[in-house]
This record gives C-alpha cells, sequence and structure tokens, in this order.
C-alpha cells in the first residue's frame, strides 16, 4: 500500500519533517509525489542505514518475519478534529462505539457506516482538552470530512484537519516501552490507554505477537529531536512494518478499495472493541445489531499469508470447492518477506471446510490461514 501524499498545504514544519524522513531513508517516494516505493516492508531501508535489521520473531503461525523492536513515521494517518460543545454528542451518533462516555486517559476503536451499515472507515479516536481527534488513512480524510460535515447542520460543532499539527510515530517492542519512559515517565499500562507528557500523547494500541505497540503523537520538531534517540535503541523503518503489526494483531484498517464492503462484524470489528451494541442509533445502526443479534453472520476475517507479491485491499479470493465465485476479499495486505505477503481476508467461513483458497482466481496463489490473536465465535 503506498503511502498517501500530504494536503498540499500542509505547513512549513510539517514540509521540514518530511524532507527530515526522507533523509532517514524511511519516506516512501510517493510522499514526495515521485515513483512508487518498491522496498517492501521498509526495513531493508532501515537495515541499509542503521546496518541492522530489527529483531524478528520467525515462529508466527503463518511463518512471515514480522519485526519488533523498531519505529516508524507513520505519514499515511491524518487527524481530523472535532471541537466545539457538542462535538461529543455529535460524533456519538455518527460512529458505532461510544463517544460521550469516552474518558480522557482512553482511546477507542470506532466505526462509521453507510445507511446500509457497511463500514466508510475505521477511526482511533481520544480526546484532548479541547477536542476529539480522529484518526484515519490520508486517502479517505478529506472525503470523510466533507461527509460529517453534511451532518453537523446546527450542531456546535467545528471539524477541521489536523494533520499537519503532529508527527505520528508508530513503536513495537519491549525496547520501544524501555525508550519511551525518556519522554513518559508513566507509560499507558493497558492497549488503549494513553499517556499525557510535555512531549505530547502516547496511546497504546493492541499487542502484536505479544509484543506492545505504542503510537506517539508530537510536534514534529520533537519528533526530531527524538530521533537520535530512538535510534540509539530501536530501528528506523517506513510505515509499512507498522502497518504489517497491526495484520499481526487483527486490526483491519478500511481503505479506499473496501470502502462500503463490509458490515463491522464481517471484519471482527465488534471482537476488537470498535463496537458498542448499547449505545443507540448511528447511520447503519439497526443492519449491524440484525448481523449482531439475528445469529446470521456467514463471514469473517482471517489472518493469512500468501507466497504473491500481488495481494492487494479488495482483491477478491477463490475456493477451489467452488471456484466460479468469490469467497471473499483481501482487507489488508503487506509484504513480509522477499516473496510473501501477510493479509487481513474477509471470507465465507464455509470456504474454510473444504478445498483451498486462492489469489483472485482459482488458479491463484495459495493463501494459507493463519491465527489471531483473538477467538472467533463459532458461525451460525
Amino acid at each position: 500500500m503506498a503511502e498517501s501524499v500530504l494536503p498540499y498545504f500542509m505547513t512549513d514544519t510539517m514540509d521540514q519533517w518530511l524532507q527530515f524522513l526522507a533523509r532517514q531513508g524511511v519516506l516512501p517516494r510517493t510522499t514526495l509525489n515521485s515513483e512508487p516505493d518498491e522496498a517492501g516492508t521498509g526495513l531493508e531501508t532501515a537495515a541499509a542505514e542503521t546496518g541492522a535489521m530489527p529483531h524478528a520473531d520467525s515462529s508466527n503461525a503463518t511463518g512471515a518475519t514480522l519485526a519488533t523492536d523498531f519505529f516508524a513515521p507513520l505519514t499515511h494517518l491524518g487527524l481530523i478534529a472535532a471541537s466545539g460543545d457538542e462535538a461529543a454528542h455529535f460524533l456519538h451518533n455518527q460512529l458505532t462505539n461510544d463517544v460521550e462516555h469516552l474518558g480522557p486517559a482512553e482511546a477507542r476503536l470506532a466505526g462509521y457506516c453507510s445507511p446500509k451499515g457497511r463500514l466508510l472507515a475505521t477511526l482511533l479516536i481520544w480526546k484532548t482538552p479541547d477536542s476529539i481527534l480522529l484518526q484515519v488513512p490520508q486517502e479517505i480524510l478529506a472525503p470523510l470530512q466533507k461527509r460529517l460535515q453534511m451532518f453537523v447542520l446546527r450542531a456546535k460543532v467545528k471539524l477541521t484537519d489536523a494533520s499537519a499539527q503532529q508527527a505520528i510515530l508508530g513503536l513495537v517492542g519491549e525496547r520501544a516501552a524501555a525508550v519511551l519512559g525518556h519522554w513518559f515517565p508513566a507509560l499507558p499500562p493497558a492497549p488503549y490507554t494513553l499517556a499525557h507528557s510535555g512531549a505530547g500523547t502516547l496511546i497504546r494500541l493492541a499487542d502484536s505477537n505479544d509484543a506492545p505497540r505504542y503510537q506517539w503523537l508530537t510536534s514534529p520538531e520533537n519528533a526530531q529531536q527524538a530521533w537520535p534517540r530512538l535510534a540509539q535503541s530501536l530501528t528506523a523503518a517506513q510505515a509499512a512494518a507498522w502497518r504489517l503489526s497491526e495484520i499481526a494483531a487483527g486490526v483491519p484498517q478500511i481503505t479506499l478499495p473496501t470502502q462500503e464492503k463490509f458490515v463491522p462484524q464481517m471484519v471482527n470489528y465488534e471482537l476488537i472493541g470498535g463496537v458498542n451494541f448499547k449505545k443507540g442509533c448511528y447511520p447503519g445502526q439497526e443492519i449491524v445489531a440484525r448481523s449482531q443479534y439475528l445469529g446470521k453472520l456467514k463471514r469473517r476475517m482471517l489472518r493469512a499469508s500468501v507466497a504473491s507479491l500481488d495481494a492487494r485491499a479488495g482483491m477478491e479470493v477463490f475456493s477451489s470447492a467452488d471456484p466460479g465465485q468469490p469467497c471473499g476479499q483481501i482487507v489488508n495486505a503487506e509484504r513480509s518477506t522477499a516473496q510473501q505477503m501477510e493479509c487481513l481476508v474477509e471470507l465465507k467461513t464455509a470456504a474454510l471446510e473444504q478445498g483451498s483458497l486462492h489469489l483472485g482466481g482459482a488458479s491463484g496463489a495459495v493463501l494459507v490461514p493463519g491465527t489471531l490473536p483473538y477467538p472467533l465465535p463459532e458461525p451460525a
């Protein structure tokens, strides 16, 4: 997945941050309006800079080499700030999770659905003293903000693109936790908790292969100043390495090719805390609730690996037992080794009972199912 180009109106400070990242060799060239970067996860680029590779766990279920003890700039992510006296109430009525009772020391996953209950976006949300921040991929940020704005009407809410105000770093591994202590004396104790300090905001996210993962939001100036200390303990990587950790954690990200493709349960969103079934109405709520309580959901998201570099979000998956029609599609995919990709795949659960899974057609590369870090309910 290529990095999205940041808005043309980005601040001089953010432009300096991007130029700094380019000099470190961790910024895909597409971010600077050039040719696509073919460096896979970006770990190879980092190795050339530092002479070392991140620690790798080769014992995961799908056989991929997954990195820990690295940090990466997450330039593919953007922020929408919702401010105003009625911001929490407004978002509470738009998203799949409870926003009104979101505490100051926690973050939550949430979805934004169409009236048909299909996900238009998956978001990470948290509160600041003066706003609620919604984190989404840059590629869908502007249309998402525009759509939300349509429903503000007379509510006391202001939506702004806050992407240029924050540098976002993703950090993975026990070493990451240790080095972060320099800026955050008290680290967030559990997934989806956060801590603040003069250095910014630190959010702990779902672990990946038993390794802790953090997002650090700070000013571009602070991020540049922190870089040398981080690089002493961790390997600098491109954002693709972070997205690979998201796949290992079983956390889906809706992007342009998969908008309006899935009811939240199809991508396990209620299993990872992204849906609150007691919060009341939001767009598509009746369909999401019906899928939950009538027990008719026969599609789920699984993890898989494939010995091909062709896997892309939105790509169809076929079963050898029924080659005439697709049985699912790729939700997210990232290169993990020279010839292999890790994927999150939405599938008919029955497709796992017989035959093999193939990418793009019945004669395509074989998808090898793996395991998720959380259990799936029994199919209806």
